[in-house]
Protein backbone atom coordinates (compact mmCIF):
# COMPACT_ATOMS: atom_id res chain seq x y z
CA UNK A 1 0.00 0.00 0.00
CA UNK A 2 1.50 3.37 -0.95
CA UNK A 3 1.93 5.98 1.77
CA UNK A 4 1.72 9.72 1.19
CA UNK A 5 4.39 12.25 1.97
CA UNK A 6 3.76 14.55 4.92
CA UNK A 7 5.16 17.99 4.06
CA UNK A 8 2.66 19.51 6.50
CA UNK A 9 4.75 18.03 9.32
CA UNK A 10 7.72 20.20 8.43
CA UNK A 11 8.59 23.41 10.21
CA UNK A 12 8.74 25.20 6.88
CA UNK A 13 5.10 24.34 6.18
CA UNK A 14 3.90 25.00 9.74
CA UNK A 15 5.45 28.44 9.97
CA UNK A 16 4.11 29.44 6.58
CA UNK A 17 0.65 28.20 7.55
CA UNK A 18 0.75 30.16 10.82
CA UNK A 19 1.69 33.32 8.95
CA UNK A 20 -1.09 32.84 6.41
CA UNK A 21 -3.64 32.16 9.13
CA UNK A 22 -2.64 35.23 11.11
CA UNK A 23 -3.10 37.55 8.15
CA UNK A 24 -0.57 40.00 9.51
CA UNK A 25 3.11 40.84 9.22
CA UNK A 26 3.99 39.32 12.58
CA UNK A 27 2.11 36.07 13.25
CA UNK A 28 1.96 34.49 16.67
CA UNK A 29 5.11 32.64 17.61
CA UNK A 30 5.17 28.87 17.69
CA UNK A 31 5.76 27.84 21.30
CA UNK A 32 7.96 24.83 21.95
CA UNK A 33 9.28 22.62 24.74
CA UNK A 34 12.51 20.65 25.05
CA UNK A 35 12.33 16.88 25.44
CA UNK A 36 15.63 15.97 27.11
CA UNK A 37 14.77 13.03 29.38
CA UNK A 38 15.15 10.33 26.74
CA UNK A 39 11.76 8.91 27.78
CA UNK A 40 9.01 8.18 25.21
CA UNK A 41 6.46 8.42 28.01
CA UNK A 42 7.61 11.90 28.98
CA UNK A 43 7.73 12.89 25.30
CA UNK A 44 4.10 11.84 24.93
CA UNK A 45 3.10 13.81 28.02
CA UNK A 46 4.83 16.88 26.57
CA UNK A 47 3.18 16.29 23.20
CA UNK A 48 -0.24 16.60 24.82
CA UNK A 49 0.61 19.86 26.58
CA UNK A 50 -0.75 22.15 23.89
CA UNK A 51 2.70 23.26 22.74
CA UNK A 52 3.14 23.78 19.01
CA UNK A 53 6.42 21.89 18.74
CA UNK A 54 8.90 19.77 20.65
CA UNK A 55 12.68 19.68 20.43
CA UNK A 56 14.01 16.16 20.98
CA UNK A 57 17.61 16.77 21.96
CA UNK A 58 20.57 14.49 21.28
CA UNK A 59 23.32 17.04 22.04
CA UNK A 60 22.95 17.43 25.81
CA UNK A 61 20.65 14.50 26.58
CA UNK A 62 20.87 10.71 27.02
CA UNK A 63 19.33 10.05 23.62
CA UNK A 64 20.31 7.58 20.91
CA UNK A 65 18.86 6.57 17.56
CA UNK A 66 16.69 3.98 19.29
CA UNK A 67 15.31 6.35 21.94
CA UNK A 68 14.64 9.10 19.40
CA UNK A 69 12.75 6.62 17.23
CA UNK A 70 10.62 5.62 20.22
CA UNK A 71 9.87 9.29 20.97
CA UNK A 72 8.92 9.99 17.35
CA UNK A 73 6.51 7.06 17.59
CA UNK A 74 5.13 8.36 20.90
CA UNK A 75 4.35 11.89 19.69
CA UNK A 76 3.21 11.08 16.15
CA UNK A 77 -0.49 10.99 16.97
CA UNK A 78 -0.50 14.43 18.58
CA UNK A 79 -0.94 17.85 16.92
CA UNK A 80 2.65 18.83 17.65
CA UNK A 81 5.72 19.05 15.43
CA UNK A 82 8.84 17.22 16.59
CA UNK A 83 12.26 18.62 15.75
CA UNK A 84 15.45 16.67 16.47
CA UNK A 85 18.63 18.45 17.49
CA UNK A 86 21.70 16.51 16.47
CA UNK A 87 24.85 16.43 18.59
CA UNK A 88 27.00 17.79 15.75
CA UNK A 89 27.01 18.88 12.11
CA UNK A 90 27.98 15.45 10.83
CA UNK A 91 27.00 13.95 7.49
CA UNK A 92 26.69 10.41 8.88
CA UNK A 93 24.55 11.43 11.85
CA UNK A 94 22.32 13.57 9.63
CA UNK A 95 21.78 10.62 7.28
CA UNK A 96 20.91 8.32 10.18
CA UNK A 97 18.37 10.65 11.78
CA UNK A 98 16.76 11.44 8.43
CA UNK A 99 16.45 7.73 7.61
CA UNK A 100 14.93 7.27 11.06
CA UNK A 101 12.08 9.55 9.99
CA UNK A 102 13.04 12.83 11.63
CA UNK A 103 11.63 15.50 9.30
CA UNK A 104 12.83 18.60 11.13
CA UNK A 105 16.49 18.88 12.05
CA UNK A 106 18.37 21.44 14.14
CA UNK A 107 22.13 21.48 13.62
CA UNK A 108 24.16 23.02 16.48
CA UNK A 109 27.23 25.24 16.36
CA UNK A 110 26.99 26.42 12.74
CA UNK A 111 29.43 29.31 12.61
CA UNK A 112 29.66 30.28 8.95
CA UNK A 113 28.14 29.80 5.51
CA UNK A 114 30.49 26.93 4.64
CA UNK A 115 29.28 24.91 7.62
CA UNK A 116 25.68 25.77 6.73
CA UNK A 117 26.21 24.55 3.15
CA UNK A 118 27.66 21.31 4.51
CA UNK A 119 24.50 20.73 6.55
CA UNK A 120 22.31 21.42 3.51
CA UNK A 121 24.33 18.99 1.39
CA UNK A 122 23.94 16.33 4.08
CA UNK A 123 20.12 16.45 3.95
CA UNK A 124 19.89 16.31 0.14
CA UNK A 125 20.39 13.38 -2.19
CA UNK A 126 22.79 13.65 -5.14
CA UNK A 127 23.21 15.55 -7.39
CA UNK A 128 22.18 18.36 -5.01
CA UNK A 129 23.82 16.88 -1.92
CA UNK A 130 25.61 13.92 -0.42
CA UNK A 131 22.92 12.08 1.57
CA UNK A 132 23.44 8.33 1.28
CA UNK A 133 20.67 6.37 -0.42
CA UNK A 134 19.02 3.72 1.72
CA UNK A 135 15.31 4.35 1.28
CA UNK A 136 14.45 0.66 1.04
CA UNK A 137 15.83 0.28 4.59
CA UNK A 138 14.50 3.53 6.05
CA UNK A 139 11.44 4.52 8.03
CA UNK A 140 11.63 7.94 6.34
CA UNK A 141 10.50 6.34 3.06
CA UNK A 142 8.30 3.85 4.90
CA UNK A 143 10.59 1.21 3.44
CA UNK A 144 9.88 2.39 -0.13
CA UNK A 145 6.13 2.51 0.42
CA UNK A 146 6.14 6.27 -0.30
CA UNK A 147 6.08 6.69 -4.08
CA UNK A 148 8.96 8.74 -5.53
CA UNK A 149 10.48 9.37 -2.10
CA UNK A 150 13.98 9.83 -3.50
CA UNK A 151 12.79 12.53 -5.89
CA UNK A 152 10.54 14.24 -3.36
CA UNK A 153 12.39 13.83 -0.07
CA UNK A 154 13.16 17.57 0.14
CA UNK A 155 9.42 18.20 0.53
CA UNK A 156 9.47 16.32 3.84
CA UNK A 157 12.51 17.96 5.44
CA UNK A 158 13.12 21.29 7.17
CA UNK A 159 16.60 22.33 8.21
CA UNK A 160 17.38 24.87 10.93
CA UNK A 161 20.91 25.79 11.99
CA UNK A 162 21.90 27.07 15.40
CA UNK A 163 23.52 30.46 15.94
CA UNK A 164 25.29 30.22 19.29
CA UNK A 165 28.70 31.86 19.04
CA UNK A 166 29.96 35.38 18.48
CA UNK A 167 31.47 34.16 15.21
CA UNK A 168 28.09 32.90 14.02
CA UNK A 169 26.45 36.22 14.90
CA UNK A 170 29.05 38.07 12.83
CA UNK A 171 28.30 35.71 9.92
CA UNK A 172 24.54 35.48 10.36
CA UNK A 173 23.64 37.26 7.13
CA UNK A 174 25.84 34.89 5.11
CA UNK A 175 24.37 31.86 6.90
CA UNK A 176 20.83 33.06 6.20
CA UNK A 177 21.69 33.48 2.52
CA UNK A 178 22.51 29.78 2.11
CA UNK A 179 19.90 28.05 -0.04
CA UNK A 180 18.39 25.18 1.92
CA UNK A 181 18.70 26.78 5.35
CA UNK A 182 15.03 27.13 6.25
CA UNK A 183 15.48 28.84 9.62
CA UNK A 184 17.99 29.84 12.27
CA UNK A 185 17.74 29.15 15.97
CA UNK A 186 19.65 31.24 18.50
CA UNK A 187 21.12 29.68 21.63
CA UNK A 188 21.76 32.45 24.19
CA UNK A 189 23.62 30.24 26.70
CA UNK A 190 26.48 29.19 24.42
CA UNK A 191 26.37 32.61 22.79
CA UNK A 192 26.87 34.26 26.18
CA UNK A 193 29.81 31.95 26.91
CA UNK A 194 31.48 32.73 23.59
CA UNK A 195 31.10 36.45 24.27
CA UNK A 196 32.78 36.19 27.66
CA UNK A 197 29.58 36.20 29.73
CA UNK A 198 29.36 32.58 30.85
CA UNK A 199 26.01 31.92 32.54
CA UNK A 200 24.72 35.42 31.74
CA UNK A 201 22.37 34.94 28.80
CA UNK A 202 20.38 37.98 30.03
CA UNK A 203 23.43 40.26 29.67
CA UNK A 204 22.55 43.34 27.56
CA UNK A 205 25.24 42.55 24.99
CA UNK A 206 23.93 39.01 24.60
CA UNK A 207 20.36 40.22 24.19
CA UNK A 208 21.56 42.75 21.62
CA UNK A 209 23.28 39.96 19.67
CA UNK A 210 20.09 37.90 19.72
CA UNK A 211 18.10 40.89 18.50
CA UNK A 212 20.62 41.45 15.70
CA UNK A 213 20.06 37.88 14.51
CA UNK A 214 16.28 38.24 14.69
CA UNK A 215 16.47 41.41 12.60
CA UNK A 216 18.79 39.76 10.07
CA UNK A 217 16.40 36.84 9.69
CA UNK A 218 13.46 39.16 9.16
CA UNK A 219 15.42 41.05 6.49
CA UNK A 220 16.29 37.77 4.78
CA UNK A 221 12.68 36.59 4.86
CA UNK A 222 13.50 33.51 6.94
CA UNK A 223 12.13 32.59 10.37
CA UNK A 224 14.27 32.73 13.48
CA UNK A 225 13.78 31.01 16.81
CA UNK A 226 15.36 31.36 20.23
CA UNK A 227 15.68 29.56 23.53
CA UNK A 228 14.24 31.57 26.45
CA UNK A 229 13.09 29.99 29.70
CA UNK A 230 12.41 33.35 31.37
CA UNK A 231 8.89 34.38 30.38
CA UNK A 232 9.63 38.10 30.12
CA UNK A 233 12.63 37.39 27.91
CA UNK A 234 10.64 35.03 25.69
CA UNK A 235 7.96 37.67 25.22
CA UNK A 236 10.61 40.29 24.51
CA UNK A 237 12.13 38.20 21.73
CA UNK A 238 8.70 37.44 20.30
CA UNK A 239 8.08 41.19 20.13
CA UNK A 240 11.40 41.50 18.27
CA UNK A 241 10.36 38.96 15.66
CA UNK A 242 11.10 35.47 17.02
CA UNK A 243 8.83 33.07 15.14
CA UNK A 244 9.43 29.98 17.28
CA UNK A 245 10.53 29.94 20.91
CA UNK A 246 11.50 27.21 23.37
CA UNK A 247 10.10 28.19 26.76
CA UNK A 248 10.90 25.17 28.94
CA UNK A 249 12.31 21.66 29.14
CA UNK A 250 10.85 18.46 30.53
CA UNK A 251 13.72 17.91 32.96
CA UNK A 252 13.76 21.56 34.11
CA UNK A 253 9.99 21.58 34.61
CA UNK A 254 10.23 18.40 36.68
CA UNK A 255 13.17 19.72 38.70
CA UNK A 256 11.66 23.11 39.50
CA UNK A 257 8.11 21.84 40.07
CA UNK A 258 9.24 19.00 42.34
CA UNK A 259 11.41 21.41 44.33
CA UNK A 260 8.52 23.83 44.73
CA UNK A 261 6.14 21.09 45.83
CA UNK A 262 8.62 19.57 48.27
CA UNK A 263 9.40 22.99 49.74
CA UNK A 264 5.80 23.28 50.91
CA UNK A 265 6.09 20.21 53.11
CA UNK A 266 9.69 19.12 53.65
CA UNK A 267 12.14 20.84 55.94
CA UNK A 268 15.44 21.43 54.19
CA UNK A 269 13.99 20.96 50.72
CA UNK A 270 16.06 22.34 47.84
CA UNK A 271 16.15 26.10 47.57
CA UNK A 272 17.93 27.23 44.41
CA UNK A 273 17.77 30.88 45.39
CA UNK A 274 15.84 31.88 42.28
CA UNK A 275 16.21 31.46 38.56
CA UNK A 276 19.18 29.26 37.57
CA UNK A 277 22.10 31.13 36.04
CA UNK A 278 21.81 29.40 32.69
CA UNK A 279 19.63 27.04 30.68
Amino acid sequence: MPFRLEPERTFRHALAAAEAAAGQDRPAAQIGLWVCSGSPLVAEIMAGSGADWLLIDTEHSPNSLESVLAQLHAVHGYPVLPMVRLPWNDVVLIKQYLDLGAQNLLIPMVNDAEQARAAVAAVRYPPHGVRGVGSALARAARWNRIPDYLARADETISLAVQIETAEAVSNVEDILAVDGVDAIFIGPSDLAASMGFLGQQEHPEVRAAVERCLAAAAAAGKPAGVNAFVEATARHYIEHGARFVLVGADVAILARSSEELASRFAAGAADDGGQPASY
